[in-house]
């Protein structure tokens, strides 16, 4: 080690010592200064850095912004997305950079200047004190007269401890100052040393990341190539074309507009039209016309909803109109009403004439077409849904939720990707998914796919058999009915944006839908009729019923001591449903003998009418896979009958007398509480048919069971005057709840534990165990 200052030349305290000590004390003030320039400058670099950083990160996010708009262009997309990437590591590598900047130069170096500097003038201090002490003593030493031996005994006392005290702590400042001047080298070296390797590591790492980029830059720039050369042609094509159709005479263009009654996107002609309003100032205004599916229709823009003019050509007729002021005018008349329409010139009107006419025709013709098809289907089958899973029930009993949905055909693997052994379910559609499938499931919302575990979450009983009743067979032959027609192939495990893309157009847009066949599940032989005896239900004999779970029948209701024809609007409330059952379905009525019965293929013809009337008669039929396509084809789930009293399909559903069936109506969205045009919902109607299972479901999913129909009857009311011990301890079991959950403001809360083992105890009676409910005769004596 270097002595900058000799420890010898401090004890004599010579001038060359004082001189050293004077060039010592320069040198540190000045590499002090630098010191303090050199932090400053760092930090400045550093703030300037993360400045750089921020603004580098908003452009990074800008490239990801033109990545997701470009999503289109799958090219650009995924350049875009892949330099954003790489752009995003650099930012990081910078970040990393910066804070090593600010640990090796900053930090280090600061800590020198007040730590080593601090101590360096504290002892530069305490020297130059203990100097000027011993001066003090020296001078007062020799001024002591010889004569006083007091005063020189006392001098030279003070001379001697001063001296010893210089001594001691002028060689504690020299060892200070001797191991500054050593240390100062490492310090700045190390810091700096260690600055040079950060950028060392930040350009190794950018070297890296661009050599792996490197080959995709290459494959891009030939790509880049071909592109410039595709769009040259077709600028050339561009400019061909646009000189081609410049030179073309347009005085007659009118002439060139035809009509296509085979157009592959069934719009057989469409145009401007003026058209005139039906107010009282009968104005004209321009509007989009066309002639699709049967109908004219009209749009003032290209994303309003199209206005339906006529909804059946077949109805309508067409005419020339010279009685009103304007030119080029026609008229539709359909039965309700008629539209004033004017063309831009006399051959146009004469060109939407003819593809008017032409429609009436093709409308009348392929309406024919379909009613010959219907004259040679079979009937439908009569066997149930339901019935053919009771041995399946059987063999499943007491297996996990896991294995009995997994044991469904086609439900071993993804509904979407094929992926083996799926965990995950939408029991909304009743089929089974992986984990990545059910997570893009869950991005399109409740009203399209609900999302559950069959490993995680509990499982109702009514929901485990909807889902053993539907499967991924079933729901694909709907939701991928044109998937070989269109030549698109499913997604394979992995390909995540490939699947997010297919599992929207599948059941968002409903793209692969066959919206053109009547039906993807046509009717099989050995399925049951919409009501079965008590013998093929295995049950007495004695009384036909009215459904599947609950073993009380409208004619026991009727004929019950309790059912009295004086009781407040009872005995009325129960002749009503049979009523509505009767014109429900028609001649195949609930009292009718089952030999007498029609063939309920009159149903079918309804399917090629409105998916509302399909999902009508399917769920009373109990047909989940009709119904399923007829909410694929856009069926309200709470489409309301005009000709039936308003009735839904969850009411027909509980006519029906499926739980399953209203389970899954319930599940896609029905209304628990709209009810009919006699005020009566589905609560009503199950209480009054004696629906055990279907009363229990509708008041777990919050039916309100204090509505009244039109005679001021409440469920509860109709089921004490029937004397049903069951639904009436239901009732009022709810009732105690609802009330018990307001008066301790719980509102939202499921309640009472004891209230809800009573309801969870009913619901697997109702599933699993259906006959043991048939105990309206037995409880009706004790009620």
């Amino acid at each position: 080690m270097k002595v900058t200052v000799d420890f010898e030349e401090c004890l004599k305290d010579s001038p060359r010592f004082r001189a050293a000590l004077e060039e010592v004390e320069g040198d540190v003030a000045e590499l002090e200064l630098k010191l303090d320039k050199l932090v400053k400058l760092c930090i400045v670099m550093i703030d300037t850095g993360k400045a750089f950083c921020a603004a580098n990160k908003q452009f990074v996010n800008g490239i990801r912004d033109l990545a997701q708009y470009s999503s289109k262009d799958t090219v650009v997309e995924t350049s875009l997305t892949k330099f954003s990437e790489s752009l995003q590591e650099m930012i990081n590598f910078h970040t990393i950079l910066f804070d090593q900047t600010q640990r090796s130069i900053k930090a280090q170096l600061q800590t020198f200047v007040k730590e080593d500097l601090r101590k360096f003038k504290d002892a530069k201090k305490q020297f130059e004190k203990v100097s000027e002490e011993k001066e003090s003593a020296l001078v007062k030493n020799a001024q002591v007269q010889r004569n006083k031996q007091h005063e020189v005994e006392e001098a030279s006392s003070i001379l001697t401890a001063t001296r010893k005290c210089f001594r001691h702590i002028a060689l504690d400042y020299v060892l200070q100052i001797n191991v500054l001047q050593s240390k100062r080298r490492s310090e700045i070296l190390k810091s700096m040393l260690s600055f040079m390797y950060a950028h060392l590591a930040f350009f190794h790492q950018g070297y890296d990341l661009f050599s792996e980029l490197g080959p995709y830059m290459k494959d891009l720039g030939a790509q880049l190539d071909r592109l410039v050369v595709d769009a040259a042609k077709e600028k050339r094509d561009m400019e061909q074309k646009h000189s081609t159709i410049q030179q073309k005479d347009f005085s007659s263009d009118d002439t060139k507009l035809e009509y296509n009654v085979d157009a592959a996107n069934g719009i057989v002609m469409e145009g401007y039209l003026f058209k005139r309003a039906s107010n009282a100032f009968k104005t004209w205004n321009r509007r989009w016309f066309s002639i699709q599916n049967n109908q004219l229709v009209y749009q003032k823009k290209f994303k309003d909803t199209p206005t339906v003019v006529v909804e059946d050509l077949r109805l309508c007729t067409v005419k020339h109109c010279e009685d009103v002021e304007r030119r080029f005018c026609f008229e539709v008349v359909s039965p309700t009403k008629s539209c004033m329409l004017q063309a831009d010139s006399e051959k146009l009107r004469q060109a939407w004439i003819k593809a008017v006419q032409t429609s009436i025709a093709t409308a009348y013709r392929e309406k024919g077409e379909e009613s010959e098809k219907l004259d040679k289907k079979s009937s439908p089958s009569t066997g149930s849904l339901e019935s053919g899973n009771e041995s399946k029930e059987k063999l499943l009993k007491g297996e996990s939720a896991l294995q009995r949905v997994q044991g469904i055909p086609g439900n071993a693997s993804c509904c979407d990707c094929g992926l083996p052994d799926p965990r995950w379910a939408s029991i909304n559609l009743g089929i089974t998914l992986c984990i990545e499938c059910s997570g893009i499931h869950r991005s399109l919302g409740v009203h399209f796919s609900k999302v559950r575990s069959l490993t995680l979450d509990t499982w109702e009983p009514e929901l485990l058999k909807l889902m053993c009743e539907l499967g991924n067979d079933v729901i694909n032959r709907v939701y991928e009915a044109k998937i070989e027609k269109m030549g698109i192939k499913k997604p394979q495990p992995g390909q995540r944006q490939e699947k997010e893309a297919y599992i929207k157009a599948k059941y968002v847009e409903r793209k692969f839908v066959d919206k053109d066949s009547a039906s993807s599940s046509p009717p099989e032989e050995g399925k049951r009729a919409p009501c079965q005896s008590r013998e093929e239900k295995g049950l007495s004999t004695s009384k036909p019923v009215l459904e599947d779970h609950v073993g009380t029948s409208v004619q026991s209701l009727g004929a019950d001591p309790f059912f009295k024809s004086n009781d407040s609007g009872i005995q009325q409330c129960a002749d009503d449903v049979r009523e509505g059952l009767s014109s429900v379905v028609s001649a195949n009525s609930l009292y009718e003998p089952e030999g007498e019965r029609r063939d309920s293929s009159v149903f079918l013809e309804f399917k090629h009418l409105h998916p509302g009337l399909q999902l009508y008669r399917a769920s009373y039929e109990k047909r989940l896979p009709d119904m399923a396509e007829a909410l694929a084809h856009g069926a309200d789930v709470n489409w309301a009958n005009p000709e039936e009293n308003k009735a839904t399909p969850l009411i027909q559903a509980v006519l029906g007398g499926s739980l399953v069936t209203c389970e899954f109506l319930l599940q896609n969205g029905a209304n628990v509480n709209q009810r009919d045009a006699k005020g009566r919902g589905p609560l009503h109607h199950a209480t009054v048919l004696g629906h055990t299972g279907q009363v229990c479901l509708f008041l777990k999913r919050g039916a309100n069971q204090h509505a009244t129909d039109e005679e001021g009857n409440d469920p509860l009311s109709i089921a004490v005057e029937a004397a049903n011990a069951d639904i009436v301890t239901l009732l009022r079991l709810a009732r105690m709840n609802e009330e018990m959950r307001e008066s301790e403001g719980l509102y939202g809360q499921p309640g009472d534990e004891t209230y809800q083992d009573i309801f969870r105890d009913f619901s697997q009676m109702a599933s699993n165990n259906p006959e043991k409910l048939n105990r309206f005769q037995q409880d009706s004596q004790k009620f």
